[in-house]
């Protein structure tokens, strides 16, 4: 599998960086190739104008900006999705990768 890029956004980019850095564990234990990061839903736009970004995926605490930011995405075909309030909440690292690689294969295949 290619390198794949995940984007995570949430209200200030800070309460995902734990998330982030279990997801990259997570990565490494089943030898994916990926680049996590979080950004600031300020910050989203300027990263994705200079990143290419696979999924983004969206805290649960922003998930009133799930419209806005499928237009953004849209034109792009980068798929979103809002992170599983239950996994978000347990910080679990394992679930939100494969949610990310499911939404970048469902994308692949419609």
């Amino acid at each position: 599998m290619a390198k794949k890029t995940i984007m995570l956004v949430c209200s200030a980019g800070m309460s995902t960086s734990l998330l982030v850095t279990k997801m990259q564990k997570a990565s490494e234990v089943q030898g994916f190739d990926t680049d996590i990061f979080a950004v600031s839903a300020s910050e989203a736009d300027h990263h994705l104008e200079n990143k290419e970004v696979d999924v983004l995926l969206l805290g649960p605490q922003v998930r009133f900006m799930k419209a806005d930011f499928e237009k953004r995405l849209a034109p792009k075909g980068i798929p979103l999705e809002i992170i599983n309030m239950a996994d978000y909440g347990m910080m679990n690292g394992e679930k939100v990768l494969q949610q990310a690689f499911d939404l970048i294969e469902k994308n692949k295949n419609s």
